[in-house]
């Protein structure tokens, strides 16, 4: 296809036919997942299984990929789905618009896939999806935290295990470590220390923001969060074209 020969031509055909046949999941399409999926689907990705519950809301605008103001209360996967085919109609999209926990694994993962992106903001649901995912041998790539952090070039790839100065990291450790993982969970993640602290909402933030008496609120950029979607799917490919 002509659309992918500047990929071809770095890459080579062999690798490019294999990006072809790779089935990738990316769970979770907020600011770090809806960057993946861009990258995975111009480089031809040729199935993508995308998974999110939510719908768009205001303040996505200032890092998702596919919050505008035109599309607030839409679906990010009905949204994530017509972007992939409108950048490659020839990509088998499936998309599940669901909460991600040990209940619907099952579901989610029903057709194999090669590789999972893990863009998940909740911490119990990512837990348990990395737990699911090396349990049953399946390729896991998860981020960390983007929140807080404002410099590019501390963002770093690593085993979950050898990470720092990432509380979201920190804490899996400790969990993953009950479960009997000790390594063989790869992740992005910055080095750079929290910038500041989660800014607690007012009563009233909190009911136009549609927190449900959610406390606090994490300052981000779409610079970071960008920048880790961007590398998750790089090295997704990277796996891809390295696999025999």
């Amino acid at each position: 296809m002509e659309q992918f020969l500047r990929t071809e031509l770095l890459l080579g055909k062999d690798n490019l036919k294999k990006i072809f046949n790779a089935k990738v999941a990316v769970i979770g399409l907020g600011a770090v997942g809806s960057f993946t999926t861009e990258i995975l689907a111009r480089l031809g990705v040729g199935s993508l299984k995308l998974v999110d519950f939510d719908k768009v809301q205001i303040t996505n605008i200032n890092r998702q990929l596919y919050a505008t103001h035109s599309t607030i209360g839409k679906s990010k996967v009905d949204l994530a789905k017509s972007r992939v085919l409108d950048i490659n109609p020839k990509c088998n999209v499936e998309i599940f618009e669901l909460f991600v926990n040990t209940d619907t694994f099952e579901k989610i993962f029903e057709h194999k896939v090669d590789i999972v992106i893990d863009a998940i903001d909740s911490y119990n649901p990512k837990l348990r999806l990395i737990e699911y995912c090396y349990k049953n041998n399946i390729k896991i790539i998860s981020s960390m935290g983007a929140a807080l952090k404002t410099d590019p070039f501390s963002i770093k790839y690593a085993d979950v295990f050898d990470t720092h100065h990432c509380k979201l990291a920190e804490g899996l450790r400790g969990d993953l470590r009950k479960l009997g993982i000790s390594k063989g969970i790869p992740c992005v993640f910055s080095e750079q220390s929290p910038q500041i602290k989660a800014i607690p909402l007012s009563d009233e933030d909190n009911k136009n923001f549609g927190k449900n008496g959610g406390p606090k609120i994490l300052g981000s950029t779409p610079v970071i969060t960008g920048i880790f979607g961007l590398l998750l799917a790089n090295k997704a490919i990277d796996l891809i074209t390295k696999n025999p």
